[in-house]
């Protein structure tokens, strides 16, 4: 049986983005006349056909944003990682200065999640925050395209789907962390988290970390790096697979601080001092961070900063605004847990 065609097919025929087929069959003056004509006749070739439903829900307005969070495994009964509790209040606070009310939910992963909330017109668009596996979650993101679903997520850029995404540069993080603590004296560096394209924010916080290592003439030991989530227990268990495993190391990079907090615990429950026998360095900056013993030297993310951003980025693409990927910078954060 003969699939129907898709926006991406149109898309590869003509040699545009989909989010440029999706304002032609629109209409959308963002389109020249030219690419808009081209657009709609390979549609009418292929007998494409816009869900029309959906169309007239997408022209109303219920002045509505929705915020879906990822289920996350936690110590509490949030099910929220604390990253993004300071970023959810920003969130807040960004809707309710552009006029919008907020529509907090969990992420459904049935095969109509969008419907609940954008099709249904209970919100104008959706923000994303956290996904799990990228790799399983990607087929969730090409759904939501081809629903034509109004979205923004915050993570690291997607090159290969045309997606708006609020992110921050992880690979200048990782990079930043990792040489502030060669100048300290560090020369033997293990990386906990995942570094593939499971996790991207992990695998580019790693790549800075390996480029920094690479730049100061220091070998990048691959049996260094174990697996993580981003959970103190799966930290302090990859911590001490570590140690049991024998190898030497005088540096722990917990590729998010919640790993980090748990690989610090695990460590001190070995009988070493922190930061005089290993250092350990984490990402994100979360409250804990500056409250464990001794503080976590990490990368901050700019928490409110992404809020407003997520919330801006959504409004355009809500208005047919031409609007692109943002990665933010990270600041540096230096507490005892590497030396100084």
């Amino acid at each position: 049986m003969k699939s129907k065609p898709t926006s991406f097919d149109i898309a590869y025929r003509a040699g545009v983005s989909q989010s440029t087929v999706s304002r032609a069959l629109r209409n959308s003056p963002l389109v020249n006349e030219e690419t808009r004509q081209k657009v709609q006749a390979i549609a009418k070739e292929l007998n494409y056909k816009v869900d029309k439903n959906a169309s007239n829900l997408r022209s109303q307005h219920s002045s509505t944003l929705a915020l879906l969070l990822f289920e996350d495994p936690t110590n509490d009964d949030s099910f929220i990682n604390p990253f993004f509790l300071s970023m959810l209040g920003s969130i807040t606070k960004a809707c309710s200065d552009k006029g919008y009310d907020l529509l907090v939910s969990f992420q459904q992963m049935n095969d109509d999640w969008h419907a609940e909330f954008e099709d249904s017109n209970k919100a104008d668009g959706i923000i994303l925050l956290g996904y799990g596996d990228f790799v399983d979650y990607e087929e969730k993101l090409i759904q939501l395209i081809e629903q034509d679903t109004r979205f923004v997520r915050w993570g690291a850029d997607v090159e290969s789907l045309p997606i708006v995404s609020v992110g921050c540069d992880n690979f200048h993080g990782g990079y930043q962390l990792t040489e502030h603590v060669i100048m300290n004296g560090k020369k033997y560096f293990a990386f906990l988290g995942e570094a593939s394209s499971h996790a991207p924010e992990f695998y580019q916080r790693y790549l800075g970390h390996c480029k920094a290592l690479a730049d100061n003439n220091l070998v990048v030991d691959k049996s260094l790096q174990n697996d993580a989530f981003s959970t103190e227990e799966s930290g302090y268990q990859a911590a001490a697979k570590l140690i049991e495993s024998g190898k030497s190391f005088d540096c722990i990079f917990g590729a998010s601080d919640l790993i980090a907090v748990g690989a610090m615990r695990a460590l001190q429950d070995k009988g070493y001092k922190v930061p005089e026998d290993v250092a350990v360095i984490g990402f994100d900056d979360i409250p804990m961070a500056s409250f464990t013993f001794p503080p976590l030297t990490t990368a901050k993310q700019n928490t409110k900063l992404a809020g407003e951003l997520l919330v801006e980025s959504l409004i355009k693409v809500i208005n047919g605004e031409e609007v692109k990927t943002t990665l933010m910078p990270t600041s540096l954060i230096v507490r005892n847990s590497c030396g100084s």
